[in-house]
């Protein structure tokens, strides 16, 4: 059984692979960045029974250190982390290289493996980015405030306007508050993420470019896009699947 894992800033998940192909299952958590090893054994120990292998995407580095003991405590398993060094197929451009988060190129992995080799890959979790990929080489990223962040950040900062669950709004034009943040909040977001695409697309002259949508918010804003991205929420772990295949596991004598 090998184990892929994205340690992410709002939530952890975990998936199952037996056959190294598909999925047995996939589990998703809080990230609870204070928990120690043993508080997380809790959670996890009945979800790993039997795992053989671990492969971590982490963007959340107090929790590193976390994991690596919880599966050598658990496990005697010394967790594969996607960092420098990592055979992953994909092709950096970037002022600095070690600053691309493992979860971009796990996401990436899956991307141009599954989908083309050239696409536009849109995930939206705690920042919502747009990382365009060229024949396998990583070539810019986007980063602007995720959903989540963006509600969080208008509610903390102004003390009229009510909390408001991150749901589809019933109309355009709100007739209270609630209403019509959420008609801010997800046509909003929608609206940047048609225009961001037609801008990418116009800059790499591309107008058939392929576009993979993902992460935690995907689902909720497909619909009210203008155009219809492929979407696929297992994609980090799909990617991290990817990787683990090539990276076999160091024989030892």
């Amino acid at each position: 059984m090998i184990a892929l894992i994205d340690i992410g800033n709002s939530t952890i998940a975990i998936g199952l692979s037996e056959d190294r192909e598909n999925f047995r299952k996939i589990y998703r958590i809080n990230t609870e960045k204070y928990k120690s090893a043993d508080e997380y054994s809790l959670t996890l120990k009945p979800l790993l029974e039997g795992v053989e292998r671990v492969v971590i995407s982490s963007v959340v580095p107090e929790l590193n250190e976390v994991f690596r003991e919880y599966f050598y405590e658990a496990h005697r398993i010394t967790p594969l982390f996607l960092a420098s060094g990592i055979k992953t197929g994909i092709r950096i451009h970037a002022d600095n290289p070690r600053e691309v988060g493992g979860d971009l190129i796990a996401n990436s992995v899956a991307a141009t493996q599954i989908y083309a080799a050239t696409c536009l890959l849109i995930d939206l979790g705690t920042a919502t980015t747009f990382t365009y990929l060229e024949d396998m080489n990583l070539k810019g990223v986007v980063i602007a405030p995720g959903l989540t962040t963006s509600r969080n950040a208008l509610i903390t900062k102004t003390s009229l306007l009510p909390q408001v669950d991150l749901e589809p709004p019933t109309k355009v034009l709100g007739t209270n508050s609630t209403d019509a943040i959420k008609s801010g909040l997800i046509f909003g977001h929608a609206a940047m993420i048609d225009g961001m695409i037609s801008r990418i697309k116009n800059k790499v002259k591309n107008p058939q470019l392929t576009v993979v949508m993902t992460g935690g918010h995907a689902r909720l804003l497909h619909p009210f896009l203008s155009e219809k991205p492929i979407l696929d929420e297992a994609l980090i772990l799909k990617g991290l699947l990817l990787i683990e295949k090539l990276n076999p596991p160091r024989l030892t004598t």
